[in-house]
């Protein structure tokens, strides 16, 4: 279960090690998965400590963009976009997990989604430390759409590698 903040969140290191614990606990009563893909950049952060927690050695990339820079609030891009989508590799057949910080519309979890359903891996979870409620626009809830959430807030979340 996610825990709740009402407002914007600022985490701090021992907080995302405290929220990726929580998801680790979680995905590992489901079984470890063989494959876990960070969405470049934020979540390559979580996916790392995910993949050191659940021993998996497989850990790949894809860049997704969907917003216009790196700022606080930034702007969204019309849709999300991809660089270098060949760096996923063979995920024919794989227990894969994907990874991101947050999911704020959650449209750059479900465009990945989408094309990493279309590599035909084997089984495919997702994963985010945190859902910026305030931002979700798809008509399900995050939690029908997202198989683990760690942290739902309200606001933008700042992260302890961002520029404040």
């Amino acid at each position: 279960m996610a825990a709740d903040l009402k407002v914007g969140a600022v985490l701090s290191w021992p907080d995302l090690d405290r929220f990726t614990g929580q998801l680790a606990e979680r995905i590992a009563a489901e079984g470890a998965p063989q494959t876990i893909v960070g969405i470049m950049r934020g979540g390559m952060i979580p996916a790392i400590q995910l993949a050191h927690r659940l021993t998996v050695r497989d850990v790949r990339t894809v860049e997704v963009t969907h917003t216009s820079s790196d700022a606080i609030n930034a702007a969204k891009t019309g849709a999300p976009s991809y660089r270098n989508p060949a760096s996923l590799g063979d995920l024919a057949g794989r227990d894969v997990l994907l990874v991101d910080d947050i999911a704020g519309s959650g449209a750059t979890l479900e465009h990945t989604r989408r094309m990493i359903t279309g590599l035909a891996p084997g089984r495919l979870r997702t994963a985010v430390v945190s859902v910026n409620l305030a931002n979700w626009q798809d008509a399900s809830t995050p939690d029908t759409v997202i198989d683990y959430i760690a942290l739902n807030c309200e606001g933008w979340v700042i992260f302890p590698w961002e520029t404040r």
